[in-house]
């Protein structure tokens, strides 16, 4: 993103409030300097010379969640999540961000994730089908990995697993490292090519925001035009439409929620699939919808502020328990590791169970 388009960005968000209402770390911190609002003209403050990049305005800085909230809300769509990744990558080069930020960067430059101090696992074999596991699949939440593999397999795919405990460039783009999040999909993307992959299946709403919409927004890097994307949820709920997969309906199972995973609200089109499923499995009328869901929904923590700002972080998926337990749900359901093992680290708070999509399917299958 260019200085100018930065600066476009900014002046139209300064003084708007059209989206104030959204912004989930607004809701959680009730502080005016953490909307986007807030972030445009502290950005903007410090363009025109006003303020300066000190502790306390890099710390607001880095408050923003990176959601895309705010402009899935946006009339004229600004890209202000853009414009602010971009405005920390300054701050980043001039070593004025908080020290834990160059720590992440650290690891994801050795490691490749930011959770555990190995390097990713080669693709073996080839194929024309491939799925991402990522880091939070491979470090978070395991067993969503292998209850895709088994669910797939039913509907006559066996992917060749990429990406293996590899971030897909996300976390060091919204830190402000675009270098390191250009290295980290080139080599993804280098690992499909190799493989001869046709078709990529995700695990979750943030790998496919990243690759179809970060890639090219933020890193300049076009998503090869033979190779397909998909969500593993939009596969399977295809193939229960077609009758190529069947699943046993459960008679009892407490009052539920789906709760949209982080980054859905940047996808309006994937809100259904998810849902589908669950209703094949579920019992009629046990379902629960969360006020903050499909086009309104909030992220959990597993963004870049539970390095950055945990508190934050963790009231953010506070949040997403609490309004679980306020309609009256006793379990948590998504699909995406990010989102549930946060969930799942506060659950006993709030008294909820929380399930993995995958897992609760591969449990019903005919």
């Amino acid at each position: 993103m260019t200085e100018k388009m930065i600066i476009d960005t900014i002046e139209n968000c300064r003084y708007c409030l059209m989206c104030r209402h959204v912004c989930p770390v607004g809701h959680v911190t009730a502080k005016e300097t953490f909307t986007p609002h807030g972030w445009g003209l502290l950005i903007a403050s410090v363009e025109r010379g006003l303020l300066s990049w000190n502790e306390d305005t890099v710390s607001a800085l880095y408050n923003c969640s990176d959601c895309g909230t705010c402009r899935a809300h946006c009339v004229t769509d600004q890209p202000l999540p853009d414009a602010i990744a971009a405005t920390r990558a300054q701050v980043a080069s001039q070593q004025l961000a908080p020290a834990v930020v160059y720590e992440v960067n650290q690891a994801l430059e050795k490691y490749g994730n930011p959770y555990q101090p190995q390097a990713p696992q080669v693709a073996a074999g080839s194929g024309e089908v491939a799925l991402f596991v990522g880091d939070e699949a491979q470090y978070l939440w395991p067993g969503a990995v292998e209850a895709a593999q088994t669910l797939l397999k039913a509907v006559g795919l066996e992917p060749v697993l990429v990406g293996v405990g590899r971030n897909n460039g996300y976390m060091a783009s919204s830190l402000g490292f675009p270098e390191t999040a250009r290295t980290l999909a080139q080599a993804t993307l280098d690992e499909l090519a190799a493989l001869g992959a046709k078709q990529l299946l995700v695990l979750s709403a943030g790998d496919f925001y990243t690759f179809s919409v970060l890639y090219a927004d933020r890193l300049d890097l076009a998503w090869p035009e033979d190779l397909e994307l998909l969500e593993v949820t939009a596969v399977l709920a295809k193939a229960l439409a077609e009758d190529k997969i069947a699943f046993n309906r459960l008679k009892e199972y407490p009052p539920y929620a789906y709760v949209d995973p982080t980054h859905a609200v940047r996808l309006p089109e994937r809100h259904a699939a998810p849902r589908t499923l669950l209703s094949a499995i579920l019992p009629e009328g046990g379902g629960r919808e969360i006020f903050w869901r499909k086009d309104r929904a909030h992220p959990s923590g597993n963004v870049a502020l539970q390095f950055t700002n945990p508190q934050i972080a963790n009231h953010l998926t506070y949040s997403r328990l609490g309004r679980v337990a306020e309609a009256g749900a006793r379990v948590a359901v998504c699909e995406d590791p990010g989102t549930l093992s946060q969930l799942q680290k506060f659950s006993e708070m709030f008294r909820l169970k929380v399930e993995g999509l995958y897992e609760l399917l591969v449990s019903q299958m005919k």
